[in-house]
């Protein structure tokens, strides 16, 4: 990688992945945050957060990644000097989102039925269906905010969607503090107030990001809501077209870990907190290669759509050589600091000893995961995002789960490794993930028109 090229897109990109990154950080830290409170309280509030949360961020992601097709949309019209079509796209993704979070309603009233079907604890089943039901009255508002967030990446303003991240983070702390230990005379609702808190949070930093779009003067040019647009069964289909491959594609991932999640829930609620903790804190440093894979989709598509197709490969591979890096930092990071960050979260030692060992599993796939995220996050500044769905569906579904599932709960060669196991498959399918998307990266760069 020559000196020129560090010179013409380092700033660019980190200026832009940075407010990516720190929004993920905040977003997740409301995660983090539950994770936490609720194992102080008991390990089964936090097992009944670990199996809420694997039903719910899959979904969750399914939202954001079909919704994250107005991303390159606004990076390509925006870069092509076609602004004029911003308000019809941003009011199209608003519709296509009604369609998309009723379902995930459903799922989310439905989910003690999920439960029992994967044999989860009754205990953690109950408190964990409850937990779903109380979040997802927060499920409009993040329509909305992922919707305008969106908007304001595709146009590289990333600022104010991590300051109001931050904010969201910053309630959601004290909202949980008062509802599950029932403080201030609220009644003590345990890992349900999670739930309730997150979703609270949720509609301020909608309320607060729409705000914004509406008084900021940069955004009055586009006029995003001076014309009502209807829904239009044409634009909503073309979004869809776009954005369910993202979605799905993300969807098949985090969906991996929901079903891990839900078939270690009957091997014991302390087998079930260990996960989730490892889970929980490797999800957070995961949020470093996913924010730039998400600067890679802006920049590729701003390229792409202004015709600079040789800078886009060269941004291309050059956000995946940073990516490499970062994952190298982070997997000393992993290595170094399991034993010190299990504690955080729960003080049982049975929890702690097999959070800290998966952790050091999880060094293992650090790289894998940051090529395989920012491989993706390129092709989808070049719109090339159902090969990505098919790719990562057989990766992390046919190698990862499949493998892990023989590795965890069979009498092969090595006999049953337990959840060891399905860590063991990970590994696996995210570096095949990680391999085939290269392979797709260099090819479309180079053909495309």
């Amino acid at each position: 990688m020559s000196l020129a090229i560090f010179k013409q897109h380092n700033k660019p990109l980190l200026l832009l992945a940075l407010p990516l990154l720190g929004a993920h950080l905040a977003q997740t830290g409301m995660s983090v945050a539950d994770t936490i409170m609720a194992g102080r309280l008991s390990a089964v509030d936090l097992a009944a957060v670990a199996v809420g949360s694997s039903v719910f961020m899959p979904l969750l992601l399914l939202l954001f990644g079909t919704l994250m097709a107005t991303t390159p949309l606004v990076a390509q019209a925006n870069g092509a000097g076609n602004t004029s079509i911003l308000s019809r796209t941003i009011q199209q993704a608003g519709w296509t989102s009604l369609l998309v979070i009723l379902p995930i309603a459903l799922i989310l009233y439905s989910s003690r039925a999920i439960f029992d079907f994967m044999s989860v604890t009754p205990p953690v089943a109950a408190l964990g269906a409850a937990y779903l039901k109380a979040i997802a009255w927060g499920l409009p508002a993040v329509a909305v905010f992922q919707v305008l967030r969106c908007m304001c990446e595709g146009l590289n303003h990333a600022r104010p969607v991590l300051l109001i991240s931050v904010a969201g983070l910053l309630l959601n702390i004290p909202l949980n503090y008062v509802l599950i230990y029932g403080e201030l005379g609220f009644p003590k609702l345990g890992a349900v107030g999670c739930g309730y808190a997150t979703a609270m949070s949720f509609w301020f930093m909608a309320a607060l990001l729409g705000l914004y779009v509406h008084f900021e003067k940069h955004y009055r040019n586009f006029a995003i809501f001076n014309v009502f647009h209807g829904p239009s069964l044409k634009e909503i289909a073309a979004i869809l077209w776009l954005g369910l491959p993202i979605g799905l594609s993300i969807f098949v991932e985090a969906s991996l870990f929901t079903v891990i999640t839900l078939f270690i829930g009957e091997m014991g609620r302390f087998t079930v907190a260990g996960h989730q903790v490892a889970l929980n804190f490797t999800g957070l440093l995961f949020m470093v290669p996913l924010s730039l894979g998400l600067a890679l989709t802006v920049k590729v598509g701003h390229a792409v759509g202004a015709k600079r197709l040789a800078e886009a490969r060269e941004i291309a591979f050059y956000g995946i050589g940073l990516a490499f890096l970062v994952a190298l930092v982070s997997s000393l990071f992993m290595w170094i600091a399991a034993d010190w960050v299990v504690k955080l979260y729960s003080p049982n030692q049975q929890v702690q000893l097999l959070a800290a060992s998966l952790i050091q599993l999880a060094v293992w796939y650090q790289i894998s995961d940051a090529i395989q995220i920012n491989a993706a996050g390129a092709l989808r500044g070049y719109k090339d995002t159902r090969i990505i769905m098919l790719i990562t569906l057989f990766s992390y579904w046919m190698i990862g789960l499949a493998g892990g599932w023989w590795l965890a709960m069979t009498d092969n060669f090595w006999g049953a490794q337990g959840v060891y196991g399905f860590w063991y498959g990970l590994i696996a399918g995210l570096s095949v993930a990680a391999a085939i998307l290269m392979w797709r990266l260099n090819y479309t760069s180079r053909v495309h028109p």
